[in-house]
């Protein structure tokens, strides 16, 4: 029987998944994974701040689904197949333990990323996979019987099997497009908000446990998240404004990122409960200055601000406080609005929306519906998720799920 030949193109989270489980269902076929750069799985490194977010533990395929703003549907039944509690028992069975944080982020109990990369380099070996990193590749030509991958070295080499998981490098969108698939236009998700008011950006380092935010384009229905928020120099970050970032990712794009956010410093009152909180302060710290004297559980830092957004005077004590002006301070604290123009980046991480066309996809094999045996995984689809290890589960299950597809020789 001829050796299947099988060629993995990108060298990330979903490629060596895709390579080690091709190889390891199947120890007969001929795996071959082709990175262009020096440094494989450079975001494996990066993640999580050197720490590597690999997963989160939603154990339950359709809530799982759910924190995806694209690709959530198609993903339910993947996961299904193989979610988190079988990414953490994969890394187990080969020596990494994995530990969850209390917001449900789960890393490995070394807290180093390099052990993921490490036993994913270890894994792909033992498994035969022939790992060729510096190895651009420029095209893929489909022939009679396989396919030919060329690379920028100008060598050939065929395959049987072809899997593209070239995240959101526009060669491997070149490649999807020339091999036949729809593009649906790439553009950045989880970013942070620029937000050009420099005494809010004085308070750059002042965080909120849970701030509730509103984000409103002309035209399009408010999207609103509720989460942990930090005052930057540059604008909002933290997980609500990264939630926010990655569903409203293509219609912020299409803004040119012109924005109002609308934030909620005390979603824990609505406006009644709210005014009877300071009404209460009044009455009974009538004699305090407001300045000093806050009431409710903001930083100090923070609440001096809203006070001067309120056109309050930081003299005013409570008793002087009128109908109107406690009216300005409930307005300022329950929806404050700021403009966004522009966007920044969420540390060294970078997260696309857009890609290869769901459509075109049979997600029990991640094969292509338009040309049998080309296979994707991961980012180079027009899937992603929200901060919290979401992009890694997707990347493992359709990496895992073409794998097995693309070793089985039934």
């Amino acid at each position: 029987m001829q050796t299947r030949k099988i060629i993995v193109i990108g060298g990330g989270a979903a490629g060596f998944f895709a390579a080690i489980a091709a190889a390891e269902i199947n120890p007969h076929v001929q795996v071959t994974l082709l990175e262009a750069s020096r440094k494989p799985l450079a975001k494996v490194l990066i993640s999580g701040g050197g720490r590597c977010n690999v997963t989160h533990a939603c154990f339950e395929p359709a809530l799982l689904a759910l924190n995806y703003p694209r690709g959530g549907k198609a993903l339910r039944g993947a996961f299904t197949r193989f979610q988190a509690k079988d990414t953490i028992a994969w890394f187990k069975q080969r020596g990494v333990k994995l530990k969850t944080e209390a917001d449900g982020r789960m890393f490995p109990v070394t807290d180093n990323s390099q052990t993921i990369a490490d036993c994913l380099m270890e894994t792909a070996r033992v498994a035969g996979v022939d790992v060729r990193i510096g190895t651009p590749v420029v095209q893929v030509k489909p022939t009679d019987s396989n396919f030919a991958v060329i690379l920028k070295s100008a060598e050939v080499l065929e395959c049987d099997r072809l899997l593209l998981a070239t995240g959101s490098n526009p060669i491997g969108y070149k490649i999807a497009q020339d091999l036949g698939h729809l593009l649906q236009p790439p553009v950045p998700s989880l970013f942070t908000f620029n937000i050009p008011e420099p005494k809010l950006r004085k308070l750059a380092g002042v965080s909120l446990n849970s701030a509730h935010l509103r984000l409103s384009v002309s035209g399009i229905t408010p999207l609103e998240q509720i989460g942990p928020l930090l005052i930057t120099h540059w604008g909002v970050s933290g997980p609500a404004v990264l939630k926010l970032s990655a569903w409203g990712a293509r219609i912020l794009h299409d803004s040119n990122y012109q924005a109002t956010l609308t934030i909620n410093w005390l979603p824990e009152f609505n406006q009644e409960q709210l005014r009877q909180q300071l009404l209460t302060v009044k009455n009974t710290s009538g004699k305090r200055a407001i300045a000093l004297h806050r009431g409710v559980n903001l930083p100090h830092r923070l609440w001096q601000y809203i006070l001067e957004r309120a056109a309050i005077d930081t003299d005013t004590r409570w008793a002087e406080v009128s109908k109107s002006t406690l009216n300005k301070l409930i307005t300022e604290l329950s929806q404050g609005e700021y403009l966004i123009h522009g966007k920044g980046v969420f540390k060294d991480e970078f997260v696309t929306c857009g890609g290869v066309s769901l459509k075109q996809i049979n997600f029990k094999t991640m094969e292509s519906r338009v040309i049998p045996r080309v296979h994707f995984a991961g980012e180079i689809l027009d899937i992603d998720g929200i901060t919290g290890g979401f992009n890694f589960q997707s990347a493992w299950t359709t990496g895992y799920l073409a794998g097995l597809a693309m070793g089985d020789i039934a």
